[in-house]
């Protein structure tokens, strides 16, 4: 079965006003196989899916389904041949139940029909192994479990290619492990699974084969077993990948002396999270981590004055201040990427160049405006600094990639010359090479004095870039590991309520 080829696209190529985001690219998708679509952002990976499911027209090749050529000029020609794609963000009504989610667009007209319209969700609901009732509200279901619905809508609507678009970035393991369960068994019964992750170890756990893109070109497709992980990494990059253990910790105590940047005793905020004492030393990465729901981010925000804070006292560098909201912060000199980069980070509208000058400008004051002038050319430096790629400081933020909307965010904090930085998932969703970037800039940025509180989910990230980790458990701290303490298995067990 493997070897019947479902989809065949071939010589892709688009291009975009001043950009070409893809030249005479090929992919195979087999029928009954899992396919990893891999590169950094920006390679082409989101434009390749977006011309196959029609919401951006080719300007070269062919798409065959089933060995024939077919034309898609819209999501809906898609639908039609048999193709079907699930997004990082659900696009289904919590608001309905689960099998009038599964059937939106194919609603019966008659209580008699939708009685066996729920019948049947429930037929596909229990064959798929989803936990969820039919006449269950779907916003009650977890975010997994709602993603295992769109994907159970699109098998009852016999997809033959089934996409992926990140569908496990704000999954916790276990969930994770749900929706591979569901995709080994869609992958059982033919269907085709392209998957589209920035998780390496996902691509290995679930896929069979890989095929590459980088700047818009196909470098290659690979058997998963005949691929070791390093050397993905280098194809996706375009050289050699000196491993991430040139990223040394310095854990020495010895260098982190003197008063605390940032210190804080008995600290609240209005999100529940219990009074916690913390402070950080100029040049020290820390970090919080724990399991999503923790309070690693509602605690950060606190810090930075974005939830209201219900009690505690601040100290910078010894003397005590007053921080009650983000000006502030700013004012005191703490910086804040956010977690949720769409929402509480870019501005979507305004350009690379607004976005970058924007806490700057705060701090001045919007009486004293930054001339042109000045904010092309701190825009320009920072392009330079961070490798931003884009057409021009002008370009729209909202047209660059994951990765580099997030370097804009950085250069953002990095021009306010901040003391203390706090980056609450700064590698989420975006590539390899970014991620490796922003970890080196994190140590460069302590070598030189920075403070900097590092977040993310990802454990073996934590351990690579921080020289203490505070653990979390249900909205408070539960332990702090340093030096030779820091082991993911000493982190999962003070997670898990065990001794370090």
């Amino acid at each position: 079965m493997q070897n019947e080829i479902v989809l065949s696209m071939r010589g892709i190529g688009k291009t975009f006003p001043g950009v070409r985001a893809l030249h005479n690219v090929d992919f195979t998708l087999r029928k009954g196989e899992v396919h990893a679509l891999m590169g950094e952002n920006g390679a082409g990976k989101s434009t390749l899916i977006k011309v196959l499911t029609g919401v951006y027209g080719k300007d070269a090749g062919t798409i065959s389904i089933g060995g024939k050529e077919v034309v898609i000029r819209s999501p809906q020609d898609a639908q039609k041949a048999g193709i079907s794609t699930v997004y990082q963000e659900i696009t289904l009504c919590p608001n309905l139940t689960v099998a009038e989610n599964m059937f939106i667009g194919r609603e019966p007209g008659t209580l008699v029909a939708w009685s066996k319209r729920y019948k049947r969700a429930g037929e596909i609901l229990s064959s798929l192994n989803i936990p969820a009732r039919p006449r269950q509200q779907l916003g009650s279901c977890s975010l997994a479990v709602q993603q295992m619905v769109a994907i159970a809508r699109a098998v009852d609507m016999d997809c033959k290619v089934l996409i992926l678009d990140e569908p496990t970035s704000s999954l916790d393991d276990k969930e994770v492990e749900m929706l591979f369960t569901l995709m080994r068994d869609l992958r059982s019964r033919g269907v085709g699974i392209i998957f589209v992750t920035h998780f390496l170890e996902q691509v290995y756990a679930v896929s069979d084969r890989i095929t590459v893109l980088r700047n818009g070109e196909l470098v290659g497709e690979y058997e998963v077993e005949n691929l070791p992980q390093v050397e993905l990494v280098a194809k996706m990059m375009g050289k050699e990948l000196q491993g991430l253990s040139d990223l040394k910790r310095d854990d020495s105590e010895e260098r982190l002396t003197g008063t605390p940047v940032y210190a804080a005793e008995h600290l609240s905020s209005a999100t529940g999270i219990a009074p916690f004492d913390f402070a950080i030393r100029k040049g020290e990465v820390n970090g919080f981590t724990g399991l999503l729901g923790s309070g690693r981010s509602e605690s950060v925000r606190a810090i930075f004055g974005a939830d209201r804070v219900g009690g505690g006292s601040v100290s910078m560098e010894g003397k005590r201040v007053h921080i009650g909201n983000p000006k502030q912060a700013m004012k005191h000199g703490i910086g804040y990427l956010p977690e949720d980069r769409k929402d509480d980070g870019i501005i979507a509208d305004l350009s690379v160049r607004e976005n970058i000058i924007l806490a700057l400008q705060v701090m001045k004051g919007f009486f004293r405006p930054l001339s042109l002038k000045e904010q092309e050319e701190f825009a320009d430096e920072y392009i330079r600094a961070l490798e931003i790629k884009t057409a021009s400081s002008d370009t729209p933020i909202k047209s660059l990639s994951g990765g580099n909307q997030q370097k804009v965010i950085l250069a953002r904090w990095l021009l306010t010359h901040p003391k203390y930085l706090i980056l609450d998932e700064p590698t989420r969703g975006i590539d390899v090479g970014t991620k490796t970037e922003i970890q080196r800039l994190v140590r460069k940025l302590a070598e030189e004095g920075m403070s900097v509180t590092f977040i993310s989910s990802e454990i073996e990230e934590m351990l690579r870039t921080c020289s203490r980790l505070i653990v979390m458990r249900d909205r408070r701290i539960v332990g702090e590991l340093r030096g030779t303490e820091l082991s993911q298995d000493n982190v999962m067990r003070t997670i898990a309520g065990g001794d370090a």
